[in-house]
């Protein structure tokens, strides 16, 4: 605190010297005039004075027959000339202050925690139906309020806070977590298993149902493999009644699956040509202003690059700017050889392998070939597969 003071009151580092500089600091004590930090070096003293006893040295110096020189400058006295004389600086400065404390005053962001069944879209347009938006004024919201409208609006939302952290307000609401019972309508007619394609059976296990093939058995398409009428037979060994269920069943089917993919002679490539126009622009929340700039070039890609300054991310104030970066390009057409056509074409095939690999499908046999049809690469393969089989339909018999 004392070297707070002595730095408002401003304070010299100066240097005595010459006849007697033991009773320069005597008669300077009589004055009371404050010396500290003093350090001698042979007959010389180095020393620090406030500015206003520097100005009654004067007498003093004349008395003693020494010679006085200021060394360096310290305090508020000394800095604020220098300081007035950077006039943009300084209005740079107040101007800053001005803004801190302006935006302070508003809501700049707005956080959304603990929303899982409620969508952000759902929330904040909730929010702007109740006029809570970005750039709302502190005093204009009303927290507890807020909480209410939010629990009234949403009935599945069983606890709500929010509270203002600087110019960010957080919202945290938990939402009721305990299963949604429905009435499950149970259904009265049984269900048979049917086949989606034509092949021939090659492993089938029944959980729920009667079975209406057996392995090695060629089946059509639509054909029923496992019933969904369970008889229920007398004592006489008739049937008596029906019990109509589910049917439930592992059928691995083996069959042909076809595959075609085609590709055109002809293609277009994208061709930069090196041309670039930028376009610089600032953002506040929805609203944006572009600097005016020469229009894009007929055909172009756009590149966008956007900052935020750091004051401004920090205050939570939804400030940005960037640049757009227009890139003229040219459309290039080319023709495939039959090497790379081959090739385009065989990865094409390996996705549809692949995405038949991760349903389960075994794949026996192979064959593929590639044609030119026209004005273009044609692929078609045929595949022998061992594929889990089998689609419910109602059945009301």
């Amino acid at each position: 605190m004392i070297a707070f003071f002595k730095y408002l009151k401003g304070y010299l580092r100066i240097r005595v010297s010459g006849f007697s500089p033991e009773r320069f600091m005597n008669l300077c004590s009589n004055k009371g005039i404050l010396l500290w930090d003093i350090v001698r070096e042979g007959d010389i003293y180095y020393m620090c004075i406030h500015l206003t006893g520097f100005r009654l040295l004067r007498p003093i110096v004349k008395k003693t027959g020494t010679r006085v020189a200021i060394l360096e400058r310290y305090g508020l006295p000394f800095f604020w000339p220098r300081l007035l004389a950077r006039k943009v600086f300084v209005a740079g400065l107040i101007l800053a202050v001005a803004f801190w404390l302006w935006s302070s005053l508003y809501v700049w962001d707005i956080e959304v925690e603990g929303n899982y069944q409620i969508t952000q879209d759902m929330f904040f347009t909730f929010l702007e139906q109740n006029q809570v938006t970005i750039g709302i004024h502190r005093k204009e919201l009303d927290i507890e309020e807020l909480e209410k409208q939010i629990r009234r609006a949403f009935p599945q939302v069983t606890w709500a806070s929010a509270r203002l952290e600087g110019t960010r307000l957080l919202i945290s609401i938990k939402e009721n977590d305990a299963p949604i019972i429905t009435d499950v309508p149970q259904s009265k007619a049984g269900e048979d298993l049917l086949s989606k394609y034509s092949g021939r059976v090659v492993s089938i296990l029944v959980r729920s149902g009667v079975p209406k093939v057996a392995v090695g058995d060629e089946v059509e398409a639509g054909a029923v493999l496992v019933e969904g009428k369970v008889p229920i037979y007398a004592e006489d060994g008739t049937v008596r009644e029906y019990h109509l269920v589910e049917a439930d069943a592992d059928i691995v089917l083996e069959h042909v699956r076809h595959f075609t993919a085609r590709l055109p002679f002809d293609y277009v490539k994208k061709e930069y040509t090196g041309r670039v126009k930028q376009q610089h622009y600032l953002r506040t929340g929805k609203k944006e202003w572009k600097l005016p700039a020469d229009g894009p070039f007929l055909v172009y890609d756009t590149l966008i690059r956007e900052s935020r300054p750091m004051l401004f991310e920090k205050l939570s104030i939804p400030i940005y700017w960037g640049d757009i970066t227009y890139r003229e390009y040219q459309d290039v057409e080319y023709r495939y050889s039959a090497k790379e056509a081959g090739l385009q074409l065989q990865e094409k095939c390996k996705i549809f392998l692949e995405s038949l690999e991760e349903k389960g499908v075994q794949i026996i046999e192979k064959n593929v070939k590639i044609d030119v049809d026209g004005t273009s690469y044609l692929l078609t393969g045929e595949f022998l597969v061992q594929e889990p089989i089998g689609t419910g339909k109602g059945s009301g018999q």
